[in-house]
């Protein structure tokens, strides 16, 4: 029984990440859990807590009915549960240079700056 519930919750969230053009970094940075997690996941090979399930609801802008397939998905008039940040909404290489920016000390950071200041002339 877990391993099937594992299984349709997989599917059901890469559907949910697919359909919004996202990567699995992109999800997990979002949820707050490691990729590799994430993959695991998506994959069937755990079941999400609760804190998390709610969390990718949130993120895949989707109802639990539908991660855990008790509904269909894309249901007209369903109302949306999440506004997304207009981040979130940025082609998926913008969102990987990002989260590579955010991880760089100041000095690297600055010099950054300076390579796309140069790229700007």
């Amino acid at each position: 029984m877990e391993q099937r519930l594992a299984t349709l919750i997989g599917n059901a969230v890469r559907a949910a990440r697919q359909r919004l053009e996202l990567t699995q970094a992109d999800v997990a940075e979002r949820v707050g859990i490691a990729t590799e997690v994430y993959g695991r996941l998506e994959r069937g090979h755990m079941l999400p807590s609760v804190r998390t399930l709610r969390k990718l609801c949130l993120v895949l802008n989707c109802s639990s009915d539908v991660l855990l397939g008790m509904a269909g998905a894309g249901i007209e008039g369903a109302p949306s549960l999440a506004e997304d940040p207009p981040e979130y909404r940025e082609r998926p290489e913008v969102r990987r240079l990002l989260r590579t920016v955010r991880k760089l000390d100041a000095p690297r950071l600055r010099l950054l700056g300076q390579v796309a200041h140069a790229l700007e002339t």
